[in-house]
């Protein structure tokens, strides 16, 4: 049996970035474990820890020493190594030397480029803890740090001061130094409640110890679990429930050590702002979980997750209150302020504003978002005029003092402003909603003339930008064009709005043109780029590639014609007739290609003549088309396909029964026109070629 420790990597330092704990616990993790299999120390699972004031990896196993490996080197010519009567030349002394061996113990090796000195011998493996400092120090250069720093007088450079080292490999500490500090097994746990250090005896004690005598939950996700515990019962001990935030609760589990959380409240009459002004600064300033009714309405309270098991809780908690007052009475100012301008005011203030260098102020922008969304509101089942006035006030919101502040409340804020105001309803929801959808799994806009907005929004982005910079590359996406092109399309197929993008695209030109900014060349790019955005949309729904590209190769600009499309050829690919006329459309199709042209009939006129086969699936094409056309006219796609599926045994038999490239050339020409029209019916829903002959 392998001689098997765990190990133990512990690096205890100051206050890490909370927003990037995760991410460098689970580099860490993946690094170290990388290392040491590159050491052949053959790893076990590998286990990330991380608290404010740690990074640790815990592996189950990895090998004491290294396996014996064989090794085998080449060296100098034989002619390069001995003289004419066979005496060793330096050049044959210094690679024996270089072995390790005698020379006598070389051999000569036949290579493709002749006769050379060799060796083989065997390379005794090294024990653990000779590798595994590097492998430490190895993982921790290569961690996603932006920028390193230094401190006191040394030059080792880190994410934040180091100030304690754990290397344990079973029961021993392994020697070395890790980031100027030499390894031992003492461990510290929380500041306050246990402030002295901890040994540990091994490294499967490590979490228990720390639990137990430490004050610190170290598992992430343990501790973000009892963050979540903790929240919900300060909350139901304030009467209500708290808000769900994954981001919030991802970054104060990165804050806390030993999760306690605390209610407090505040003075009822700030309900009177906006509910997601409050949120917002609940939660950005000060870390805080708002909490709601059994309604979902915004209560006066709010938890808090402190750091501490304090004696004296209702202290913590008065100081939680006195701290917040003044975040929410900031959002209070900013709210009575704004209201005293009529939001239409602003947008004046727009034309001092830059969207682009090349593309105009954020006025210009305001004024094609407003035509555009006054164009396509009524295909978009909206009003024209709520949607263009939306359009034009969308952007105003930016030069108030509350989106200055918050910056996440962009258009919902507007939404409010508009209202106050005394814009129109429908023009002050649009408002509010042309953000949406913001992120994966947001809400689309509830409202046509917000539909209408968003959809005119992102087509402005995008054709504007393409025009100006061309697509995003690689990670670059500066202006975030491969969300806005999939809000775009969620927003029409998720929404059931059957828009043509290629004509919202030109129209978006037209207007960039009107203004003196060339844009039309933009369009097709910018479709090809919403056609790729719509490939990963379906992808991560779990649509086979072969269907979504069985669809594509028809081209189409329409995504909800598109969409009903790709659901009937997944549907269609889930039955049994599928495959086998999948294969026999790419029968079909081959056939084609190598004929040439071929003379194009429909497959309502091909004629009924030939052999009996041939006429069977004439007839069989014929009927079925009849009833398959008006189903393709009507976007019933799934109809059409299991009507045409129903032509699979005539297919069978022609091909069975029939040579379709006869000696003939009129009865060979035939043939190809029935299976053209065969081609051409399939065709009608997708390129049924594409789809997969297996499931």
């Amino acid at each position: 049996m392998v001689d098997r420790e765990a190990l133990l990597v512990e690096i205890g330092t100051a206050e890490l970035p909370p927003k990037a704990l995760r991410r460098l616990m689970e580099a860490l993790r993946d690094g170290l474990h990388s290392e040491l299999a590159g050491a052949r120390l053959e790893p076990g699972n590998a286990r990330g820890f991380a608290t404010p004031r740690r990074l640790a990896v815990f592996i189950d196993g990895v090998r004491r020493r290294q396996p014996n490996q064989a090794v085998e080197r080449l060296g100098p010519k034989v002619e390069a190594a001995y003289g004419d009567g066979g005496e060793p030349k330096p050049a044959a002394t210094g690679f024996a030397r270089s072995c390790g061996v005698a020379l006598e113990e070389l051999a000569i090796v036949e290579t493709d480029k002749g006769r050379r000195l060799g060796w083989r011998g065997t390379q005794e493996g090294r024990p653990a803890h000779e590798l595994v400092p590097g492998c430490v120090e190895a993982a921790l250069s290569r961690l996603p740090i932006p920028k390193r720093m230094r401190w006191g007088s040394g030059e080792v450079q880190f994410i934040r001061p180091v100030y304690w080292v754990v290397l344990l490999l079973g029961d021993q500490v392994v020697e070395g130094d890790i980031l100027g500090i030499p390894a031992g097994r003492v461990t510290f746990g929380h500041r306050f409640h246990a402030p002295g250090g901890l040994e540990l005896a091994r490294p499967e004690q490590y979490a228990e110890t720390l639990a137990e005598h430490g004050y610190v939950i170290a598992d992430f996700d343990q501790r973000r679990c009892r963050v979540e515990a903790e929240v919900e019962r300060a909350a139901a001990a304030a009467g209500g429930t708290p808000m769900s935030d994954e981001e919030l609760a991802d970054e104060v589990t990165a804050l806390v050590e030993w999760p306690v959380g605390l209610h407090g409240g505040f003075d009822p009459a700030f309900l009177r702002v906006p509910a997601e002004a409050l949120i917002s600064s609940m939660r950005g300033h000060q870390r805080c979980f708002p909490v709601r009714d059994s309604q979902g309405r915004l209560l006066p309270a709010f938890v808090a997750v402190a750091n501490i098991e304090s004696r004296l809780p209702d202290e913590v908690r008065r100081g939680n209150e006195r701290v917040i007052r003044p975040r929410l009475a900031d959002a209070e100012f900013f709210w009575n302020q704004d209201r005293k301008i009529p939001l239409d005011r602003h947008l004046e203030g727009l034309r001092d504003m830059v969207f682009h260098r090349r593309l105009g102020s954020l006025y210009q922008r305001s004024t094609r978002i407003g035509a555009l969304a006054g164009r396509w509101a009524v295909p978009l089942g909206g009003d024209d005029g709520a949607a263009e006035r939306a359009g034009w006030l969308c952007k105003c919101d930016l030069l108030t003092e509350m989106v200055g502040e918050f910056p996440e409340l962009q258009g919902v804020m507007g939404g409010y402003y508009a209202h106050e105001s005394g814009e129109p309803e429908r023009v002050a929801a649009a408002v509010s909603e042309h953000y949406r959808p913001a992120f994966a799994g947001d809400e689309l806009p509830a409202s046509p003339e917000g539909i209408a907005v968003t959809v005119a929004d992102r087509a402005d982005l995008l054709v504007g930008i393409f025009s100006a910079d061309g697509p995003p590359t690689g990670d670059k996406d500066p202006f975030a064009l491969r969300r806005a092109a999939l809000g775009l399309l969620r927003c029409l197929i998720e929404g059931r709005r059957d828009v043509d993008l290629r004509e919202l695209f030109l129209s978006a030109a037209m207007l960039y043109e009107e203004q003196g900014i060339g844009a039309t060349s933009s369009v097709e790019p910018v479709l090809e780029f919403c056609r790729e955005r719509l490939r990963h949309y379906y992808f991560e729904q779990g649509v086979k590639p072969e269907v979504f590209d069985a669809v594509a190769a028809l081209g189409g600009s329409h995504p909800f014609d598109f969409h009903l499309r790709v659901t009937a050829c997944q549907d269609f690919h889930a039955k049994d007739d599928a495959l086998a006329l999948a294969s026999a459309h790419k029968r079909i199709s081959n056939i084609l290609r190598k004929a040439g042209s071929v003379d194009d009939t429909g497959p309502g006129d091909i004629n009924v003549e030939g052999e009996e086969a041939e006429v069977s699936l004439a007839l069989s094409l014929r009927e079925a088309w009849a009833e398959a056309e008006p189903a393709i006219a009507r976007r019933d796609y799934g109809a059409a396909l299991a009507r045409l599926a129903r032509l699979r045994p005539a297919v069978d038999r022609f091909f069975d029964d029939v040579l379709v490239m006869a000696e003939d050339d009129a009865v060979r020409q035939r043939r190809l026109r029935l299976l053209a029209a065969l081609r051409q019916a399939f065709n009608g829903v997708a390129d049924i070629s594409r789809l997969p002959v297996n499931r």
